[in-house]
């Protein structure tokens, strides 16, 4: 159990400072090119993990699974994680932190719509004060960056999408996590890859370069920006933040339960404003405080509501098994039968033996 709460606390630590070190990133690179960048080296080094997996359970992988993660790289990686880029680059790294970890609230919501999985009452009011949460934060009468909260908060709900269908598939294809986002992120960076591509034809580029807001996506490079001064800082992105932070999020979750793992998104709301306004000297106004205070009696609301689920599943699970067995040192009914046909079998074996005599 200790090593399942330091993977725990890596993978926190990983995810916190992830809007930190991609607004550090941010001046040297294009967004969408250090979105590329660490999705793409992020899904090469988890691969041979994700291969091992494959080989282990036996699993070929067929038309449908790539049409699969190509789904899931389009949800996530094309999708949730642009827009994230994005809000990073026009927001507070401590504001977008928050609002993407609310994240699990909009996976609830979609397991329901989707999946058809039934909400418990403690799931239901986990999200009430998560919403209302997040309405304190974005503050509707008082808008100061509506661009980076619109940002932010579709890429928790597109996040929230990818995470229910990442979940559907490996459900039906018996896909371990790391395999899953591997893959997913692989399938996503190709996807994305395209989309740079185009953007290098002249009349898409002269097209995108005429609208202000859209100049970020016209001729995006592909390794220009690369250098020795910031190679450390991509490595951490790519690797650290990127690979590390899924890898050990999935080891955790591996080692224990969805809901010991799933600390990590508890407690990032906390943890990443307050690295942020040390490295990054961001300041937090008070509404800010109030909501992530609620956001976070909100996470551990719907954290205590799965761990009493969890236990109240194991404890029925443990009831049936004790009806079987009984108490310790009384015969099941099994043991009750074996002991009859054995003494039936002996009954004849001496009437048999008596007939010979």
């Amino acid at each position: 159990m200790k090593r399942t709460y330091l993977y725990v606390l890596i993978s926190t630590i990983l995810f916190s400072s992830m809007e930190i070190s991609l607004k550090l990133a941010g001046s040297a690179f294009n967004g969408i090119q250090l979105n590329f960048l660490r999705f793409l080296v992020g899904g090469l080094f988890l691969l041979p993990f994700a291969i091992s997996a494959l080989k282990k359970q036996h699993i070929h992988l067929t038309g449908r699974d790539l049409l699969l993660f190509m789904l899931t790289g389009l949800s996530c990686v094309l999708i949730s994680m642009t827009f994230y880029q994005l809000a990073v680059e026009v927001d507070q790294a401590s504001t977008v932190a928050v609002l993407f970890s609310c994240n699990p609230i909009f996976a609830l919501i979609f397991s329901y719509l989707i999946l058809r999985e039934r909400l418990s009452r403690t799931n239901l009011i986990a999200v009430a004060v998560s919403l209302i949460g997040l309405l304190i934060i974005v503050n509707p009468a008082h808008l100061t960056n509506p661009l980076g909260l619109a940002l932010s908060i579709t890429s928790a709900v597109t996040f929230g999408l990818y995470s229910i269908i990442s979940r559907w598939g490996s459900m039906r294809r018996k896909f371990n996590g790391l395999t899953m986002t591997s893959l997913t992120f692989l399938a996503g960076s190709a996807e994305l890859a395209i989309l740079m591509g185009l953007s290098h034809v002249p009349s898409i580029a002269a097209g995108l370069s005429s609208v202000p807001a859209l100049k970020t996506f016209a001729a995006v490079p592909f390794i220009q920006g690369i250098a020795w001064q910031n190679i450390l800082l991509l490595a951490y992105i790519c690797i650290g933040v990127t690979a590390g932070g899924f890898g050990f999020y999935f080891l955790a979750m591996e080692t224990s339960d969805v809901s010991t793992a799933s600390l990590v998104f508890f407690i990032k709301p906390a943890l990443a404003p307050i690295m942020a306004m040390f490295m990054l000297h961001e300041k937090i106004i008070t509404p800010t405080i109030i909501g992530i205070v609620v956001i976070v009696l909100g996470s551990v609301i719907m954290f205590l509501g799965n761990r009493f689920a969890e236990q109240d599943a194991s404890m029925q699970y443990k009831g049936i098994f004790a009806k079987l067995l009984r108490k310790p040192g009384t015969p099941t009914e099994l043991q009750q039968k074996l002991a009859a046909e054995r003494q039936e079998l002996e009954h004849k074996k001496a009437l048999k033996k008596n007939l010979s005599k």
